[in-house]
């Protein structure tokens, strides 16, 4: 049965009065989300002082000049050490979840988390469009609900300027400004009537 409610695929906005400094002003991508919880991506937030050719001689991974420069992020405060490729696939309907990729809702989005793309992506091949976030966000059942009720986030679909282009500073305003949303107006206490 298909979770209609299901925000998987679409992107999470931090609303201004966000309480928790970890994601103020974040846009999360929420790559997984039914009745047991729900996982996501933060990714407007790159990582001051590490690139990917840095990430890639930690893991002993070696580059050739064709190597891609992805990105990468904070994607969220768990599991900080491991890492999560977001990709546009082209096979995504042949996606097998034991594989160490997740096809994200009905979309051409993958997320990853073999070395094996790495070393394509050091050798020029694998995905157009990638990202690599270092850890994730993660609610329980229900607490994105709530935080949600409570005025934390606004929901909205995602496009690839908010998941991978390149302005990390505006990707917050630009994902306002898909739903119509001047963040100027937005105040940081919610209201109650």
């Amino acid at each position: 049965m298909k979770n209609t409610d299901s925000l998987t695929g679409k992107v999470l906005i931090a609303m201004p009065g966000m309480s928790d400094p970890r994601f103020s002003r974040s846009v999360v991508l929420i790559c997984a989300h039914g009745d047991e919880g729900a996982m996501g991506l933060v990714v407007n937030r790159p990582i001051d002082g590490l690139d990917f050719s840095d990430l890639l001689k930690q893991l002993e991974i070696d580059a050739t000049p064709l190597a891609r420069e992805v990105p990468v992020h904070f994607g969220g405060p768990v599991e900080p050490g491991r890492g999560f490729v977001l990709h546009r696939a082209a096979d995504a309907d042949d996606i097998d979840e034991g594989d160490g990729r997740m096809r994200i809702g009905e979309s051409d989005l993958a997320m990853t988390t073999t070395r094996d793309i790495l070393e394509d992506l050091a050798r020029g091949r694998g995905p157009q469009a990638a990202v690599l976030s270092l850890g994730y966000a993660g609610w329980e059942a229900g607490q994105l609900e709530r935080e949600m009720l409570a005025n934390g986030w606004l929901t909205a679909e995602a496009s690839d300027d908010i998941l991978f282009g390149t302005d990390n500073d505006h990707k917050w305003q630009i994902a306002l400004k898909s739903l119509g949303v001047d963040p100027v107006m937005l105040s940081s206490a919610a209201g109650h009537a």
